[in-house]
């Protein structure tokens, strides 16, 4: 099916879909940037951060950043400063980096406003449009072909750990049902219409869809496991003193940051060999911090934002 089926408003210039970045000023006020470091945003984005991170740097400086998205490879690509380079890469491949070679390493996790204002990515169930919702298009599965096999057990388990949503049995069989009666889904208008059919009751203000659409794009980009594979290279690649800034957007990214920080900010002892030395902290906690309401005014997606800091530590044991 063609992207000229569905009917959605094609970007012009003079229709651009905008990101605001959140936490702009406290994210990389939390870096401690020292002006000839190296540093690294991990999730470029469309550069709100990776710009005031290299206003603060010199002309010793350098900054790293990473994205998955080509069009935010695209606006990376405007960026003409040999202080800075960006790789079409998911943050996982932050192992990639020479051990200790950074000074700070900021990830703002999520998904951007123009990747869900843009109907074509099919990120959204205001607009109707593809059901793809890859962060990077030019590879993996879309959600609509993983729908088309996908079992009602694996669809339940999806909806239900990646979006805990209460009713995911009940939206997989469904979803089932549907394509057993009118063929696969391929819009995103089609998936919420069949997920609304499904749920029964939902919170005040939330559209019925919102949990389903978080859980398959969470699922069909593997974002959670890339997230623990990235905080657990930056161990790697932070200096010590080096700053980690995570900023998460829902429980589930939340509580993966909040308890990665927590076991590295204690030390550990070996019940196998209870006189042996413990290994030591690996991150000081620096505690956490929310948008405040003024911001949260301004760009209402804001609200649901933590932003967690630590710091690594000089000893490993």
């Amino acid at each position: 099916m063609s992207l000229e089926t569905f009917h959605f408003r094609k970007k012009t210039v003079q229709d651009t879909w905008t990101h605001r970045t959140v936490l702009l000023s406290e994210a990389v006020e939390a870096l401690q940037i020292k002006p000839d470091g190296h540093y690294i945003d991990a999730t470029f984005g469309r550069g709100g951060h990776s710009r005031l991170i290299l206003s603060r740097l010199s002309a010793d400086g350098r900054l790293t950043a990473f994205d998955k998205d080509l069009e935010a490879i695209a606006e990376a690509s405007t960026i003409a400063d040999p202080r800075f380079s960006i790789r079409h890469e998911g943050f996982n491949q932050l192992v990639a980096l020479a051990p200790a070679s950074a000074g700070g390493l900021l990830m703002d996790l999520g998904i951007s406003s123009p990747q869900i204002d843009n109907p074509a990515r099919g990120f959204s169930f205001r607009s109707d449009g593809p059901l793809d919702m890859r962060m990077d298009t030019t590879r993996g599965q879309s959600v609509s072909e993983w729908l088309q096999d996908a079992s009602i057990d694996s669809m339940t388990e999806v909806i239900r750990d990646y979006g805990e949503e209460r009713f995911a049995g009940q939206i997989a069989k469904a979803i089932d049902l549907r394509r057993s009666v009118r063929g696969p889904l391929r819009g995103t208008a089609e998936l919420a219409e069949v997920v609304a059919g499904a749920v029964r009751t939902r919170e005040p203000g939330k559209d019925p869809a919102t949990r389903t659409f978080q859980a398959l794009r969470i699922f069909i980009n593997a974002e959670l496991e890339e997230l623990q594979q990235a905080l657990a290279a930056s161990l790697n690649v932070l200096q010590p003193g080096g700053r980690l800034v995570v900023i998460s957007f829902h429980s589930l990214e939340d509580r993966i940051v909040k308890q990665f920080i927590a076991e590295h900010s204690r030390e550990v002892f070996d019940r196998r060999a209870p006189f042996a030395a413990p290994r030591a902290m690996r991150l000081n906690a620096l505690g956490r911090i929310k948008p405040g309401l003024a911001e949260v005014a301004i760009n209402p997606r804001s609200r649901s934002a933590v932003m967690r800091t630590a710091e690594r530590t000089g000893v490993d044991t």
